[in-house]
C-alpha cells in the first residue's frame, strides 16, 4: 500500500490543532502536502483527506465501495445506535427511505408559513438601538422551527424543557476546549454532575426522557391529520411493513434535533454577517425582496439572488468542514495510490470550496458567482454527497431563505464593533465566533 504523505506531529497535537484553528490546520495541511494527505484515523487506520472534485467523484459515484456510519461513531454517545448518521447497509437504505419523504413536496409549503410566522416573533422582540449576540435569536427561531416541525410541539411545558434542555446539551460541548470531550476518549468520565461529562451525560438523560415520553403519548393517540414529522415516522413502513421502533424513532429524532438546528442556526448568523457588512448586496437584496408577495414563501424561496446568498454562505465556511467518512471494503486503485481495506477516505468539503480553480478569489463573499455558472456536487457539496448527502438539505435551505428573507425585508443591521469574524469550531461544526454582535439600527416594521 502507498499512501499521500502527511504530517508527522503525534495525533493529540494535530487534533488540538484542528480544534483550535480548524480552517488555517486544513489550509497547512494542503500547502505543505496537495490536495491530498494522510492523517490517522481511530484505530490507528490511515485516514486520506481529498479535497480534488476528480477523487470526489470516484468517492460519491461507488457508495457500494464503502462502509461509513463506522466511521461516525464518535457522535453514538449524541444520538445513539440507531441514528441513520451510524448505519450501513440495508439498515442505512431502510432508515433513509423511511425519513425521506417528509422533507420534500407539499410538505415544504406548511412549513413555509410556520418558518415565517416564528421568525417573525423573534424580530418583534427587537429595538432600535439594541445590540443582539447574532447566534442567540438564530438558534431560538431554528430550535422552535425544528421542534414545531419535527414534533408538532406549540406550546406546553415538555417544548419548554426541550428548548432548555437540548440548548444546555449542544452548548455543553460547543467550545473547542469542550469539544474535545468528542475526540479525546480519556475525558469521557463521569466525576459527578459537576464535571463536564457527567454535566452532558445528565442533561442527555433527561432529553431522552423527554423523547421517549413524547413517542409514547403520540403512538397512543396517533392523529392521521397532523402533518408533523414525528406522526409522519410513527405512521411510516417499511417494505416488509413494519414500522420504527421506539428506539430507532428516539435516535432520528436526536439525529433531526441535533443536525437541522445548529447548523442552519450557524448558516444564519454568517449569512447576516456576509449581508449587512456589504451595502451593495444587502441593498440589491433588499430590492429583489420587493418583487414577491412576503406571505409567498414559494415565491421567495425561488428568488435567484437570495438564494446565491444562501449558497455563496455555505461556500465560503460550509458548516461541516468535511463529508462523512468512507471507510474501504476491499483494496482499491484510488489516483496514483493503492489503498488496502480499511483505509479511511475523507472528502473535504472546506478544502474543496476554497479551490482557486473553481471559485476565483475563494476567500471573497460573492453570490454572483453562482449566477454565472452552475457548479457539479463534486465541486460543491455542503450537505456532503452520494448515499450520504444530508436528507434535511431542501428543508434547510428552505428555512434558511425564508428566515434570511424575514428578517432583511424589515430590519437593517450592522456590526456592533465592525471587525472581520473568523471562522471557529463549535462541536463538530465551523461558526462564527461566539462575541459576533449586531445592532438594530434600522426597523420598516409597523410597530417601531
Amino acid at each position: 500500500m502507498n499512501l499521500p504523505a502527511g504530517p508527522k506531529l503525534p495525533q493529540s497535537l494535530r487534533i488540538i490543532h484542528s480544534l483550535f484553528r480548524p480552517t488555517e490546520a486544513l489550509e497547512t495541511y494542503r500547502h505543505r502536502f496537495g490536495d491530498t494527505f494522510t492523517l490517522t484515523a481511530p484505530g490507528n487506520a490511515p485516514l486520506v483527506v481529498c479535497s480534488h472534485p476528480d477523487d470526489l467523484q470516484v468517492i460519491f459515484a461507488n457508495p457500494a465501495r464503502f462502509d461509513s456510519g463506522k466511521g461516525n461513531q464518535i457522535l453514538r454517545f449524541l444520538l445513539g445506535e440507531q441514528s441513520l448518521i451510524l448505519l450501513d447497509g440495508d439498515r442505512h437504505q431502510r432508515q433513509r427511505q423511511l425519513l425521506t419523504p417528509p422533507f420534500h413536496g407539499e410538505r415544504m409549503r406548511t412549513y413555509g408559513q410556520l418558518i415565517g410566522d416564528i421568525t417573525q416573533q423573534v424580530i418583534e422582540q427587537w429595538t432600535v438601538g439594541e445590540s443582539l449576540v447574532v447566534r442567540l435569536p438564530m438558534q431560538a427561531i431554528t430550535l422552535t422551527v425544528i421542534l414545531r416541525a419535527v414534533f408538532g410541539l406549540s406550546e406546553g411545558d415538555r417544548l419548554e424543557q426541550l428548548k432548555g434542555l437540548l440548548t444546555q446539551l449542544l452548548d455543553s460541548i460547543s467550545s473547542p476546549l469542550s469539544a474535545s470531550v468528542l475526540f479525546f476518549a480519556s475525558l469521557q468520565k463521569d466525576w459527578g454532575e459537576w464535571s463536564p461529562w457527567g454535566r452532558f451525560l445528565r442533561l442527555k438523560q433527561q432529553v431522552d426522557q423527554l423523547l421517549y415520553a413524547e413517542i409514547r403519548d403520540r403512538r397512543r393517540s396517533a392523529d392521521p391529520n397532523r402533518t408533523d414529522i414525528l406522526s409522519l415516522l410513527l405512521s411510516a413502513r417499511d417494505e416488509a411493513g413494519q414500522p420504527m421502533s421506539d428506539e430507532e424513532l428516539h435516535d432520528e429524532l436526536m439525529t433531526l434535533l441535533v443536525a437541522g438546528h445548529e447548523t442552519t442556526a450557524s448558516s444564519l448568523s454568517w449569512a447576516l454577517y456576509w449581508v449587512y457588512t456589504q451595502p451593495d448586496r444587502y441593498h440589491r437584496l433588499r430590492h429583489e425582496l420587493k418583487t414577491v408577495a412576503a406571505g409567498d414563501p414559494m415565491a421567495i424561496t425561488q428568488l435567484p439572488y437570495l438564494t446565491a446568498i444562501c449558497q455563496e454562505t455555505l461556500r465560503i465556511y460550509p458548516i461541516a468542514m468535511f463529508s462523512f467518512p468512507r471507510i474501504l471494503k476491499a483494496p482499491m486503485q484510488f489516483s496514483t495510490y493503492s489503498l488496502e481495506a480499511g483505509t479511511w477516505l475523507l472528502p473535504c468539503i472546506y478544502l474543496t470550496h476554497q479551490r482557486p480553480d473553481v471559485y476565483p478569489n475563494p476567500k471573497e463573499f460573492r453570490p454572483e458567482r453562482f449566477l454565472e455558472r452552475q457548479f457539479s456536487p463534486y465541486e460543491y457539496l455542503p450537505f456532503g454527497g452520494s448515499n450520504r448527502r444530508c436528507i434535511g438539505m431542501a428543508f434547510a435551505q428552505f428555512e434558511m431563505k425564508l428566515v434570511l428573507a424575514t428578517i432583511v425585508s424589515q430590519v437593517e443591521l450592522a456590526l456592533s464593533h465592525p471587525r472581520s469574524v473568523r471562522p471557529v469550531r463549535r462541536g463538530l461544526t465551523l461558526a462564527p465566533a461566539a462575541g459576533l454582535r449586531m445592532t438594530v439600527v434600522n426597523s420598516t416594521r409597523s410597530d417601531t
